[in-house]
């Protein structure tokens, strides 16, 4: 994978979940310091569309789908952890 491709997820939230806003912030975060300038953020929240839910096979919120580049990967929860995201979308852990 080139290392200027875009990044496209989308993120099922539940509104006023605090999992969920945890789960955008850490994502944001995330995309701030791996992705600079190379991602797109879509999020869904389940309580304002919720046959999304069925139609995408999302059983549980926070759901963070990678779209592109590359084969689909999904992460359940709050995103906390850089490492797993990192091992999940197969990019590199960059030495600080």
């Amino acid at each position: 994978m080139s290392a200027r491709e875009a990044f496209r997820f989308r993120l099922y939230v539940t509104s006023n979940a605090p999992n969920s806003a945890r789960a955008l912030a850490n994502l944001t975060e995330f995309c701030r310091c791996h992705l600079d300038g190379r991602h797109h953020i879509d999020v869904v929240d389940l309580d304002l569309e919720p046959r999304r839910a069925l139609q995408d096979r999302v059983y549980m919120t926070p759901t963070l789908i990678k779209l592109a580049p590359g084969v689909e990967a999904r992460v359940v929860g709050c995103l906390t952890d850089h490492a797993p995201l990192l091992a999940a979308f197969g990019l590199a852990i960059r030495d600080s």
